[in-house]
């Protein structure tokens, strides 16, 4: 029995793509950051 594994590298943001992300803007947000983490993070940015 073999294990399938699947190459993700090309759904890994290059360098150039990183600004056209959807989520580039919560890029200064935590890995395992909860829901109010990320509003306040949001809301950080709105204010700025």
């Amino acid at each position: 029995m073999t294990s399938a594994h699947t190459d993700d590298s090309q759904h890994r943001p290059t360098p150039d793509d990183e600004d056209d992300r959807d989520d580039a803007h919560l890029e200064d947000v935590d890995v395992g950051a909860g829901c109010t983490e990320i509003w306040r993070h949001l809301a950080e940015q709105r204010e700025s």
